[in-house]
């Protein structure tokens, strides 16, 4: 049996059954792989390590599309708390890439026809969430200009003001990636997830698909939670001083601690193109379909897309010119 993301329930190709996830007995939601629950495989060629529900026998890498060879049981290994199912299937998503594909501005013709697909494949990828909470405190020196008229005099008038913020803010569910294949900057891009559609791990999910083990722990990775939410912070710091015409920040302290952390699977399709004798590789959100990567660039396309904008410049010029009189 498989996954079917359409219908959300373990689905028989063969008999037609169906079997509602949510409905099996909680006894299979655990902190821990059981015995003989879930595999372990090591890819030979790039050294990513997957994992797979008991049943499956042979798999590829997602990464690199070498063979992947059973390493061990994961009895005793920590399991993802929650898990995001697939929402999109397989055929969805190579239309949905197919259509992204012809949207390429500035990628050739030859990539554009979106014919050279070599595989999808369907690819849980460990995240940590963590829910944060920071503690600020911001001392600044904040001035509130006014100007008035006084007879034939324009009088301006500066009022200064030392302001002091004391701010508690609560972050929820913040992602960060736990793979060390997956490049941070690619997951980022992938996001947002709905995580309302959060559900208890089972390794039922885990049907017809496969996952890779986290390479990170969650201590590993606070430091790079912290850094998710800093712009937030500094906006909202930013918000509690309007009203003011400047304002410069004297002292800053924040102190931001990890109230939560839990781990998570998230649904990525791995897709990989063929394109001149090269492999491209791109990821897809598996719940919303948002395609990311590094197509390849057409430079005929960006030669004449610079030629039209230095054409058109120039026409710009001369029609204002003749408008003025003038002429070059």
């Amino acid at each position: 049996m498989a996954f079917d993301s359409e219908t959300g329930s373990l689905s028989c190709g063969s008999c037609g059954r169906q079997d509602n996830i949510e409905s099996l007995p909680k006894e299979n939601i655990a902190a821990r792989f059981s015995e003989d629950e879930a595999k372990e495989y090591q890819c030979e060629n790039c050294g990513a390590v997957l994992i797979t529900e008991a049943e499956t026998t042979a798999t590829t890498c997602s990464f690199c599309g070498g063979a992947a060879i059973l390493a061990d049981r994961l009895s005793g290994h920590l399991a993802p708390a929650k898990v995001i199912p697939f929402t999109i299937s397989k055929q969805e998503a190579e239309q949905a890439f197919r259509k992204w594909c012809k949207k390429g501005l500035l990628t050739p013709r030859g990539f554009m026809s979106a014919d050279r697909i070599k595989s999808i494949t369907g690819m849980y990828i460990p995240f940590w969430m963590f829910d944060l909470n920071s503690e600020v405190q911001v001392r600044a020196n904040c001035t509130r200009v006014h100007q008035y008229e006084e007879g034939d005099y324009i009088c301006t008038e500066t009022e200064h003001f030392e302001a002091f913020r004391d701010i508690n803010l609560d972050y929820l569910k913040i992602p960060v990636d736990a793979s060390e294949k997956m490049k941070d900057e690619l997951m980022d891009k992938l996001e947002p997830y709905s995580y309302e559609e959060l559900k208890d791990f089972q390794t039922a999910y885990l049907a017809g698909y496969i996952a890779e083990k986290y390479n990170y722990t969650d201590e590993e990775l606070f430091p790079r939670a912290k850094e998710k939410i800093s712009s937030y912070i500094d906006s909202y710091i930013h918000s509690t001083f309007s009203g003011y015409t400047s304002v410069n920040v004297r002292d800053k302290h924040i102190h931001t601690k990890n109230v939560n952390s839990f781990y998570v699977l998230l649904p990525v399709w791995m897709v990989s193109y063929d394109y001149e004798r090269a492999e491209h590789i791109f990821a897809m959100n598996g719940q919303t379909g948002k395609v990311v990567g590094k197509p390849p660039i057409s430079r005929g396309k960006v030669a004449a897309w610079f030629s039209g904008i230095a054409g058109g410049t120039f026409l710009a010029l001369k029609l204002v010119s003749l408008m003025m009189g003038g002429g070059f």
